[in-house]
């Protein structure tokens, strides 16, 4: 076999090193049984490497490459222009020239041929470098084949091509470049079809695109094709377009545009049963292949030809079902505000922790946690209830769920079972909710006392679980904490805890009546704003303060202000001792760590690092308050908040009072208010309590993993992450962990970051998304979800990472999501903009808290907001404008 030189029959799918991806998926196009592919044949990365290894000068220009950032295009042309110079002047080894012409040869000299460029990294399941380098038609003779070959070596290095390397993370050094050259057919019609629909993503609906001529003029959008989708053989849509353009090839080689007679411009390019032919082809190879298929053909002479086939990249993951039936799942993750990629060790804990009744309720999809909400979305009742939660978590979830529950075929497809409301209905849950409502009449001082109970009950709790674990170790480590997650839940309703779900009820409740009567009565959208500043008892208004705190003491020691930007953890506390002011301010924070240190960004996934781990995390938080405010500022902003909020109360039952029936709805409002005020604290309570169980798991497991570190069982503690929980138990137990499958989740976890996560997705994979009504917007305005009133403008700083933020006083926030960690931020900003969340979410609480005006559920938010862009945010409506 040539080294340098391969016919398609002596290719697979397995050898992507030697031709690349177009050449392995032509060779294996050519094994499956009754597909027509035209023959061909591929010069062999080999053959680059022969070609260019003597080259002076290229290396180095290539090398110079690694320093460039993407925006640099100046730079990038520059270079690439000198290395395609280099390339296409070289002269081709006399072997590989000889190898060559022989295969030209043997398939025919006069015939004319594609030359394609099939680099290494290309038509690859995680990464489509499709475009990226050059391709010729209809070209002719030997001497023009040779020349072509080595354009498209050259190709390798164009503009967009060194751009895409560099932003998808690819070694310009480690890509190579083989050359298809394919025998031409002449269609008189051609496309591109996708086994999954490309717009909605679903499964099981194939699309075709279909022109006059040749595909190229579909490929560079130079015409519109005539698109037609099927399903399960039966063509379900047809668009005809006026297909006024084609390019065909000329006779002395290369292409050129041609007008279509009009009488053939709105004819249909395929007919019925070339359609369904088209996609019994496509089903075919896409099963060959094992997943969904971007497939270029043609029709010539009335036969259908394949000229390529690829893994359609741009797909999201399905979840996995317990079966085949049709299901509906929806993003948990967008509901717990992170939809980063969770490692396998957190997606366990998840599952352990909020879906202890119905296990089998959450799905893994892209390395993101989905809720089968089938059973839920095909009752009537259960449907109202689970629809009415989502109008305040987030009403893009909401209108997409809507949009999904309109299908009534589809609804009644879904399979019954158990259902995520089911535990309403459980008599203990409605003797906690009746309990919580007889608490209630006592008032607001009672239930203050509830929460401090409840407090104190989950501190004791997970005190417990850490001291407990402390005593343990190998097997009995991994047994305590496999038995007390799945009792978390069981804890949650015992008859000591039972006021710990009540006082959260109490809050939705009493949310819902005061937001309704205000409105109903007074004419407010936007009362709980009002009402719930500076609400006593929630956790992480307590430590926003703590950080104010900690900034009151470092802004005394100048010294100590001018190292704390360049502190690192490993010598934190030791340089500390040796600065005025250091041990002091190293005591406090000390104690915040104690109490706080279990959070940090994402921290649903109990792999994230912890400030209790990265201690500087906190840092820039601190300096940003020690910058941008006053001595004290903390307890100033409380009591302000507190006092508005005691203001707009008597405000709204004096005009209350002047109503029909005013004395009976004013006492009635007010004692709503009182119970609202005292509830609403808690609300954030139960998640810094189970993320200090998470913390205590941790400590005890990373001990563990240590052990199987030291022995060799894995190559660092970390790589334990990457376990499911039963995985890392069976690898403490047997002392053996398969190595090659932690480094292929690592990567996986990579291609998963890459990843836009659907708030809502169907069996068949379709993405049903929500949309927002913008009728009476501004024009241009980004609709969203009005969260916390007011109308402010200012400068956009769009923050992907709380540890790495640099916020001035009056800045407005712009970020993907928010969760507790991110709550010292809100003091130093003057409103918040999110792409994920609603009413009831972190953080429209913390803005209402604070009494900044806050925006949530803009889609895109952080690509269409630019950094230190002037915006204004309308927070009673819900819309942010580009200024």
């Amino acid at each position: 076999m040539n080294k340098f030189v391969l016919s398609f029959k002596e290719i697979d799918k397995t050898m992507l090193p030697a031709v690349g991806g177009k050449g392995a998926n032509l060779g294996e196009l050519r094994k499956i049984p009754g597909l027509r592919v035209p023959d061909g044949f591929c010069i062999t990365t080999d053959g680059y490497r022969k070609a260019i290894e003597t080259l002076n000068g290229v290396r180095e220009l290539i090398v110079q490459l690694y320093s460039v950032k993407p925006a640099e295009q100046d730079k990038i042309s520059t270079i690439g222009v000198q290395i395609r110079r280099l390339i296409e002047n070289v002269e081709p080894d006399l072997e590989l020239a000889e190898a060559i012409t022989r295969r030209i040869c043997e398939l025919g000299e006069d015939a004319a041929y594609a030359v394609r460029s099939s680099a290494t990294a290309e038509d690859l399941p995680s990464a489509s470098f499709a475009g990226q380098q050059d391709t010729f038609l209809n070209v002719r003779g030997k001497d023009q084949i040779l020349t072509h070959v080595k354009k498209c070596w050259a190709s390798l290095f164009t503009d967009r091509a060194i751009t895409y390397r560099i932003q998808n993370g690819f070694d310009h050094e480690n890509v190579f470049l083989s050359v298809v050259v394919q025998k031409m057919v002449f269609p008189e019609c051609s496309g591109i079809m996708f086994t999954a629909d490309p717009v909605t993503s679903n499964r099981r609906v194939l699309s075709i695109d279909a022109g006059f001529g040749l595909g190229e003029a579909l490929v560079s959008g130079l015409v519109s094709a005539d698109n037609y989708k099927v399903r399960e053989e039966k063509i379900i849509s047809k668009n005809i377009s006026c297909k006024k353009l084609a390019i065909v090839a000329r006779p002395e080689g290369g292409t050129a545009e041609s007008e279509i007679e009009a009488v053939r411009r709105d004819a249909q390019a395929l007919s019925d049963a070339q359609i369904l032919e088209l996609e019994r082809i496509g089903r075919t190879i896409e099963k060959h292949y094992g997943c969904p298929q971007d497939i270029e053909w043609a029709l010539a002479d009335g036969v259908l030809y394949i000229l390529q086939s690829r893994p359609i990249t741009t797909l999201y993951p399905i979840p996995k079902g317990p079966d085949d039936r049709n299901r509906i799942y929806g993003s948990y993750g967008h509901q717990q505000m992170m939809t980063d990629v969770v490692k396998p060790l957190g997606i366990t804990f998840n599952k352990l922790f909020f879906f202890f009744a119905i296990p089998d309720m959450m799905a893994e999809a892209g390395g993101r946690m989905y809720m089968d909400m089938s059973s839920d979305m095909k009752s009537p009742l259960t449907r109202k209830f689970i629809l009415n939660s989502y109008a305040t978590q987030d009403l893009l979830m909401y209108s997409a769920l809507r949009k999904a529950v309109s299908d009534k075929e589809f609804i009644k497809s879904l399979p019954k079972g158990k259902s995520a409301t089911n535990f309403l209905a459980n008599p203990q849950v409605i003797s906690i909710i009746m309990r919580a409502m007889k608490e209630a009449k006592k008032g607001g001082t009672v239930l203050e006392a509830h929460v401090k109970e409840q407090r104190l009950i989950l501190n004791m709790q997970v005190e417990k679980i850490r001291d407990d674990l402390r005593e343990k170790s190998g097997d009995a480590v991994f047994a305590y904490i496999h038995e007390d997650a799945k009792n978390f839940g069981n804890r949650m309703f015992d008859k000591n805890n039972s006021m710990q779900y009540g006082l959260m009820v109490l809050w939705n409740l009493n949310t819902s009546w005061v937001k309704k009567h205000m409105k109903k009565w007074l004419g407010e959208e936007n009362a709980i704003d009002d009402l719930t500043k500076s609400v006593p008892g929630n956790i992480t208004t307590e430590m926003g303060l703590a950080l104010m705190d900690l900034a009151d003491t470092a802004r005394k020691y100048p010294r100590l202000c001018a190292y704390l930007p360049n502190a690192k953890d490993d010598t934190l506390w030791s340089n500390l001792k040796a600065l005025d002011g250091g041990q002091e301010f190293g005591k406090e924070l000390q104690d915040f760590l104690k109490k706080f240190g279990m959070r940090c960004p994402g921290e649903i996934d109990i792999t994230r690092e912890r400030w209790i781990e990265n201690p500087t995390a906190v840092i820039p938080m601190i300096l940003g308050n020690v910058r941008n405010f006053e001595a004290g500022a903390g307890e100033v902003m409380v009591e302000k908040g507190r006092l508005e909020s005691k203001q707009k109360e008597k405000e709204y039952l004096e005009r209350i009072r002047k109503l029909p029936g005013g004395r009976r709805k004013a006492k009635l409002a007010e004692h709503k208010i009182d119970v609202l005020r005292s509830v609403t604290g808690y609300r954030e309570y139960p998640k810094y309590c189970f993320i200090s169980y998470f913390q205590a798991y941790k400590e005890a497991l990373i001990r563990e993993a240590e052990r199987l570190a030291r022995q060799g069982v894995v190559e660092a503690p970390e790589d334990v992450f990457y376990l499911y929980f039963e995985e890392f138990w069976e690898a403490a137990r047997t002392g053996k962990a398969d190595k090659s499958v932690i480094e292929a989740r690592k990567q996986e976890y990579k291609l998963f970051e890459k990843l836009t996560p659907p708030r809502v997705i169907t069996s068949e994979g379709e993405i049903i998304n929500g949309e927002y009504e913008t009728e009476n917007l501004p024009e241009g305005a980004l609709p969203g979800t009005p969260v916390s009133s007011g109308v402010v403008e200012g400068r956009a700083r769009v923050i992907l990472d709380p540890s790495k933020a640099d916020l001035m006083e009056g800045d407005i926030l712009v970020t993907i999501f928010t969760d507790p960690s991110w709550t010292p931020l809100f003091v130093s900003v003057k409103g918040l903009v999110t792409e994920i969340g609603g009413v009831g979410t972190h953080g429209a609480v913390i803005t209402r808290e604070y009494g900044i005006p806050g925006v949530v559920g803009v889609e895109n938010a952080t690509k269409l907001i630019k950094e230190g862009q002037r915006i204004r945010i309308n927070g009673s409506v819900g819309y942010v404008e580009l200024l």
